[in-house]
Formats: C-alpha cells, structure tokens, sequence
C-alpha cells in the first residue's frame, strides 16, 4: 500500500523541500499545491494564515486522503502548525530555520539568517537562536524580493546577479561562515549564493524535512485507510496564475487549477 503526502507552499519555494522527498521517498506518492493567489505567506497574518490553509485542505480533502501533509513555508510553520495540527488528525509537519545545525557548523560563531520578514521577526525564531545558537552572532536578514526574485527564476525570467549580491552583502561584510536559508524559495539560488560567496556554507532544512517525513509515514503506515495504485497521477495544485508546463513535467506532474 502506498502511501500520499502533500506539500504545500504560497509558490514554487516549496518545491525544493518536494525535491528532497521524492529523492529518499521516490515509493510515495507525492502532490503540490502552489497557492499563487496568497502569495506570499511571509507578509499575511497568523489569522489570514490559518484561515486560508485551513480552507484549502479541506477543499483537497474533499475527495481524498493525505497520509501527510508538510507546510513547506517557513512563516506559515512558524505562524500556523499548532492550530492546523489542533483542526486535523493526519501529521502536519512544517519548516522551521536550521539554526541548531547551523550553529554547529560555524567555526568563526557569526552565522546568518536569510528569511522573509514574518520569520525573521518571530517569537519562534527569536526562541531557536536562544536554545541552540546563543554563543553566536546572529545577522539577520529579511528580504521579500528574493521571493519574487525565485518565482522570475522559475518562470524563466533574468535575475541579476547584482541584485542577488546586494541581498546577501551583509553577510559578506559581517563575515558570516554559515548562513541559514530560512524561506524554502532562497534555495533556488543556492548555486548562485555559493559562487557570489564561495566562502559562506548555505544551508536549509529540505533534507531534515524529508528524513522527518520518513519517520512520520513508518508510523502511521499501519493504520493508512487508503489504497493507491502505482498509476495514480501526482498533481500539482495551483491557485491562480498557472507555471510552465516544463517545470510541472520536470516534476512528473499534472498541473490542475484548485478553488478554494
């Protein structure tokens, strides 16, 4: 029996996370909703949050079963995974910033954090860098063009280096050795990042969230109701503007429009 999960995220960020999880979990099946028409989640409220995630599960869960559903949003896990978590009975696993690991790779104690605004601001984050990276220098950075920046990218649209300079230049200056990808669209451009500041380790948390997964599905494998065939099409659930065919067959995927 197999098992589905869903990831979702207000655009393509969380495609990166749905990369690792079809590397080490290739047997499950595997669905994408892009909430195009909410973008981006790092400047909504909690409130906005939950109420819009909510709504668009159970619009998904409709007609079908998820064994797991991971929220591949930083700002949104850091907002919403305790009211989802109180509203459904399946797993709901979400994204937080790698600063433990971060914390332990550095070897000049200055890391960096590079995330949307709500995470960057958040109680929750301000509670990781206490517990795990408090003998360290923390330089915060909040950008929400990087956003926009990965949805052009993804569309096929130029991105000046330049512009992906000037956004991670405080790093540079302050010397950070390793720097967190706190937005699961940043690793998009973790390439270019590597060749601007060959230098700096970039980090994010798409393998974590794949091994956690795989721990969660071994649980809960025993007591899956629904039973897929090797045939069933994984989707990729869009709100909104739609994405190029190619990125959804790179994906080995069936783009549908969802509404909510």
């Amino acid at each position: 029996m197999s098992q589905k999960v869903l990831v979702m995220d207000s655009g393509i960020g969380g495609l990166t996370v749905l990369q690792h999880i079809q590397q080490q979990l290739p047997q499950v099946h595997c669905h994408y909703l892009a909430d195009n028409d909410f973008f981006p989640y790092g400047s909504k409220t909690e409130l906005e949050l939950e109420q819009r995630i909510e709504q668009l599960l159970l619009t998904l869960l409709h007609n079908q079963h998820f064994d797991a559903v991971i929220i591949a949003c930083n700002s949104a896990s850091t907002a919403v995974l305790d009211y989802l978590r109180s509203r459904f009975k399946f797993p709901i696993i979400g994204v937080v910033p790698a600063i433990k690991p971060a914390a332990q790779l550095t070897q000049n104690k200055t890391i960096g954090l590079l995330a949307t605004e709500g995470t960057v601001n958040r109680p929750y984050t301000d509670q990781l860098i206490n517990d795990f990276a408090s003998d360290c220098k923390v330089i915060r950075i909040a950008s929400a063009e990087l956003v926009t920046y990965a949805e052009m990218k993804i569309n096929g649209l130029p991105v000046e280096r330049s512009a992906l300079k000037a956004v991670i230049q405080p790093f540079v200056d302050e010397n950070a050795d390793v720097v967190v990808l706190g937005c699961t669209h940043f690793p998009w451009f973790k390439q270019e990042f590597s060749e601007i500041a060959r230098y700096i380790q970039w980090i994010d948390s798409g393998d974590a969230i794949a091994r956690r997964l795989k721990q969660v599905l071994k649980e809960t494998e025993s007591v899956a109701t629904e039973s897929l065939t090797d045939q069933e099409i994984s989707r990729f659930y869009f709100t909104g503007k739609s994405y190029p065919i190619k990125l959804t067959e790179t994906f080995e995927m069936e783009p549908e429009k969802l509404l909510p």
